[in-house]
């Protein structure tokens, strides 16, 4: 793998507690709209974590086997990347 081992690692090390955190809130019968709004939390980290993965792809393993204007393309969709909510 190409990317931060340790900013990919922090984040689902991150959504594993809070995968455990919500575990305990189901069995404690929890209000509905808290357990959401921790599943939420957690898919933004673990969407975070895949977009940090699928960047370093693109600008390491995918760019080494592109032609300068794949390079260039390959600058737009991790830009667009970027943007995308998580």
């Amino acid at each position: 793998m190409k990317a931060d081992r340790n900013e990919v690692v922090k984040r689902l090390k991150l959504a594993k507690g809070q995968m455990e955190g919500i575990i305990k809130m189901v069995d404690d019968d929890r209000y509905c709209i808290d357990i959401s709004q921790q599943l939420l939390a957690t898919i933004a980290l673990l969407k975070n974590a895949n977009k940090i993965i699928l960047t370093a792809h693109l600008k390491q393993c995918v760019a080494e086997v592109v032609d300068d204007e794949g390079k260039k393309k390959i600058e737009e969709i991790v830009e667009i990347l970027g943007k995308i909510d998580t």
